[in-house]
């Protein structure tokens, strides 16, 4: 059975640019509404800004039958990190986000959790000439590195997304991401895979899974949808279903046991009903992957008959 859980920023208030959605709710009250909703099993909190002392966060999940999927560090709210935490030339900020990745390690410990994962969207660009490309590329060496060396058994995860907060962030793709970690030389970091960050990218989810499947690194999964134009947090399966299909077929193939982590903001929608259909969605297509015939998957994708390969496709994920 696929494990689910939910980024739990996303169950309280949330807000864009012009509009603020849904109640501000505190962490008890988020975690007597994930009883509510069918499906879910974990969570994922922001750590520093969501999270109680760990001896207290251990006894609000054991009261609600939830464990932790990851703690999330946010390295970009602080005013310091405006302008890149991790790629700054101002040595004592790079110092202090790297201080918070490493305290959100201890705090993952000590409240049970087995990672962090990170996603450094302050750290990018908008212009031509704005950065020294290569200094970055070095300092990112140089800051994740570190931060994944510290209390190796707590694996640091790291996001890749196109844009946001910068124009273009520095880490952008999965194989720009892949490729930081083997400068890095750490096998105990791995990957955070978004679907709609790298349906945004213009990459394809089920190839940049593939790619990280190949490499010494882990990997973990956000789930999401959207158009291809910009990261909306939709339900999934509501823009590119077939995609979708295909992403859980491989990581069902590559024997992905993790969780699958609502990374969806219900803004205008009914928030129970928004991760229910994440759920309702992800689970039958699951149970679907899980009884195909790899083996003949396989044959008719090497056969190069690709309306072959369609006509089993379409008779098994749109019966």
């Amino acid at each position: 059975m696929v494990k689910m859980a939910i980024i739990t920023s996303y169950l309280g208030q949330t807000k864009d640019r012009f509009h603020f959605y849904n109640q501000d709710i505190d962490l008890e009250s988020k975690f007597k509404l994930m009883n509510q909703i069918e499906g879910y099993s974990g969570v994922e909190l922001i750590y520093p800004y969501e999270v109680p002392e760990p001896e207290v966060l251990r006894t609000m999940l054991s009261n609600h039958a939830l464990e932790i999927s990851a703690i999330n560090v946010n390295i970009k709210a602080e005013p310091e990190f405006r302008n890149g935490g991790l790629t700054t030339n101002v040595k004592a900020v790079r110092e202090k986000a790297v201080s918070f990745i490493k305290k959100a390690k201890d705090y993952a410990a000590a409240a049970g959790a087995d990672k962090v994962t990170v996603c450094p969207l302050a750290d990018g660009y908008e212009f031509a000439f704005q950065y020294d490309y290569a200094q970055s590329w070095k300092y990112l060496i140089e800051t994740l590195g570190e931060a994944g060396d510290y209390r190796k058994e707590i694996p640091l995860f790291v996001e890749y997304k196109p844009s946001e907060t910068r124009g273009h962030c520095f880490l952008d793709t999965a194989a720009k991401t892949l490729l930081l970690l083997k400068d890095i030389g750490n096998d105990a970091m791995g990957v955070t895979l978004d679907f709609g960050h790298s349906i945004y990218g213009k990459e394809n989810p089920a190839e940049a899974l593939s790619l990280l499947s190949q490499s010494p690194f882990k990997y973990y999964v956000h789930i999401n949808d959207n158009d291809g134009q910009w990261d909306w947090d939709y339900f999934v399966g509501t823009k590119h279903y077939l995609e979708y299909v295909e992403f859980l077929y491989y990581l069902n193939k590559f024997g992905y046991e993790g969780y699958l982590t609502s990374d969806t903001s219900p803004t205008r929608w009914d928030i129970r009903k928004t991760f229910e259909a994440n759920s309702r969605m992800t689970s039958r297509i699951w149970n679907v992957v899980c009884k195909v015939d790899r083996t003949e998957i396989d044959r008719l994708i090497a056969s190069g008959d690709y309306l072959e390969t369609w006509k089993l496709v379409e008779g098994t994920f749109f019966a």
